[in-house]
């Protein structure tokens, strides 16, 4: 299904945009939501997030940067990226997830050819990709929404909102700790996401059930989408994922045929999961938004397969190729009206960047 979409434009404060490594924000783009005015961000190299408000039909300014490390105890700190690769919403609470993958070296070009060969043999980890935590978000009497490590709840001034973390450490969490015998995913944990393993991307949330999307492994052209439910340990700040009857352990796969791509962004409107895929390896591909109807519904009970005739193709998305090749990679999907769905990209093409801060996002129609 074709679909001409329409763009916003996002505006970065330069003040806030760039990292320790000169890389600016609107470069690394993972993932986007949208609640009321406001757009939240993340880049993948960093330990914060972003949010932008609207300012015109169609611009989003006003640039705020919230840092992570001041409401959650990540497990290193400031000194390694999260790899935020998805956010989400729900009862009262901002909800993040980091990538949970390896990362082997890139070759630099300017390097004898012995050593780019040693540097694709390192594979390494970032201890802050460990992480899935909620953090309660605001919204003032002006409709202007905000973080805060622990706050009333609006809709029950008797109970607290507190930040909090599924429980975990440097080398894992409890939810990597649950998979490391699965018979579809073991094999593939100890190989770097761009390499097909192991790699979160996407988080939506439905009620008490959190949705999480596998960008890797790819198991014979099909992809995996993780259902978890969480609830507070006696210690504070902590998390600890539920048990499930159905499959007598703390989570449920869900297959999905996505025509080989992996998942790079989860969205829930009226019972159905929208899903943005693309290549799971680091090449460019056709990236696409599909339509899982009343999926909801049909996860309530046992795990799920979806076949392709069960998947609605509604548009796809633009992407690299040619002199724009590793350009334009689709990582963000976010509900941005009733009738609309925003899609934010990493990498972007020169095309897309406005003056020294500013870039282009798309939005489409749905039906």
């Amino acid at each position: 299904m074709k679909n001409n979409s329409q763009r916003i434009e996002l505006q970065f404060d330069p003040e806030k945009s760039v990292n320790a490594e000169g890389k600016h924000v609107r470069d690394g783009l993972s993932t986007v939501l949208r609640t009321g005015d406001y757009l939240w961000m993340s880049c993948d190299e960093r330990t914060s997030l972003e949010r932008l408000k609207k300012t015109g039909d169609t611009t989003f300014g006003q640039h705020t940067h919230f840092d992570l490390s001041e409401y959650l105890d990540l497990p290193d700190g400031k000194n390694s990226e999260v790899d935020i690769e998805g956010l989400g919403e729900s009862g009262g609470y901002l909800w993040i997830v980091g990538s949970h993958s390896l990362k082997r070296k890139k070759p630099r070009k300017d390097d004898s050819p012995s050593k780019q060969i040693k540097r694709l043999a390192k594979v390494s980890v970032d201890p802050n990709r460990y992480l899935i935590a909620r953090v309660p978000l605001t919204k003032d009497e002006n409709g202007v929404y905000s973080l805060c490590k622990e706050c009333p709840d609006p809709a029950n001034p008797e109970k607290m909102l507190r930040a909090a973390q599924l429980k975990g450490d440097k080398e894992s969490n409890q939810l990597m700790d649950a998979i490391q015998e699965d018979p579809h995913i073991k094999d593939f944990l100890k190989i770097p996401g761009k390499d097909n393993g192991f790699d979160i991307e996407g988080l939506a949330l439905h009620e008490d059930r959190l949705f999480i999307g596998l960008r890797g492994p790819v198991v014979r052209g099909w992809a995996m989408v993780l259902e978890l439910q969480l609830e507070e340990t006696r210690h504070q700040g902590e998390l600890q994922l539920i048990t499930f009857k159905e499959t007598d352990r703390p989570y449920k796969k869900h297959f999905v045929h996505a025509y080989g791509k992996g998942i790079r962004e989860l969205r829930i409107r009226n019972n159905d999961l929208y899903l943005l895929a693309g290549p799971t390896m680091d090449l460019d591909g056709v990236i696409a938004v599909y339509r899982w109807k009343d999926a909801m519904h049909h996860t309530k009970g046992e795990e799920q397969i979806v076949h392709r005739s069960a998947l609605e193709h509604l548009f796809d998305v633009p992407y690299g190729s040619g002199e724009t090749s590793g350009q334009d990679k689709a990582e963000g999907l976010a509900l941005f009206d009733e009738n609309h769905l925003l899609v934010v990209f990493d990498s972007p093409s020169d095309q897309r960047k406005i003056g020294e801060n500013n870039v282009l996002a798309d939005v489409y129609k749905v039906q």
